[in-house]
């Protein structure tokens, strides 16, 4: 004989009356809310997002590139976004200098002659166990710290030109724009005493050559110079107080 019961299951959420009752009494748990899906939110879209200076300052260098036609009618964004890419540029140069690096002769062109056109590059040729080519590359690697955003570079100098007098050395060549801006043999060049205020005052006499990585402009060259100078006078002035204070010991 056939089974006729069966269990009624009724929609999902919904409720009979003798259920009502049975919770009322406490003899069924309370009835659990009716499923609510959440309300619909469109994505975000990226090209409806209010255009501000932060939404630049979020954008990479290459987002920056792209965005060059993209804010033609807002002048200010444009400005703006110019500035922002001059920056990480001048920030990302900065970042490849900072020492002296060590180049062999098949490294010339591509690190010296081939540098940016905007980097001034100062090259040291050199042999081991000269101290007068010790003492000059311990002044450039201090400048090197303080001028980041100059290339400081050291080689054999019979790497970089061959049978190169000994004589010769220590001798520092500038560079920019792939062309040769000045040169100086021997330590002389740097004055009676050979220190890191010194160099830098001889490399500035006629080119902007060193950069602190914040020379963007004339007028901030023009404080780099100024700084050059300043150091070099304070040097000089401190060097003869403590010349001047031996002598009145000695006395």
């Amino acid at each position: 004989m056939a089974d006729y019961h069966f269990v009624y299951k009724d929609v999902e959420g919904a409720s009979t009356q003798w259920d009502d009752i049975q919770r009322k009494l406490g003899n069924l748990p309370p009835k659990p809310p009716a499923f609510k899906p959440p309300p619909f939110e469109p994505a975000p879209d990226p090209d409806s997002a209010c255009k501000d200076k932060s939404w630049i300052d979020q954008k990479t260098e290459e987002e920056l590139e792209d965005l060059e036609d993209d804010l033609d009618d807002d002048r200010f964004l444009e400005e703006y976004r110019k500035k922002r890419l001059a920056e990480m540029r001048q920030a990302a140069k900065v970042s490849k200098y900072g020492s002296v690096m060590q180049i062999s002769g098949s490294d010339f062109v591509r690190e010296v002659s081939q540098a940016p056109q905007d980097v001034w590059v100062v090259v040291l040729l050199y042999k081991e166990g000269f101290p007068e080519c010790g003492l000059l590359l311990g002044c450039l690697e201090e400048l090197a710290v303080k001028y980041p955003a100059t290339k400081f570079v050291k080689i054999i100098s019979t790497d970089c030109i061959p049978n190169y007098p000994d004589r010769n050395l220590p001798t520092l060549l500038v560079y920019n724009s792939g062309a040769v801006k000045a040169n100086y043999v021997g330590l002389y060049s740097f004055g009676r005493r050979c220190t890191p205020e010194g160099v830098a005052l001889v490399l500035c006499q006629s080119d902007p050559v060193l950069n602190d990585g914040q020379s963007v402009d004339d007028q901030s060259q023009k404080a780099v110079l100024e700084g050059v100078r300043r150091r070099f006078i304070e040097k000089v002035v401190t060097e003869h107080e403590d010349r001047d204070d031996g002598g009145s010991s000695s006395d």
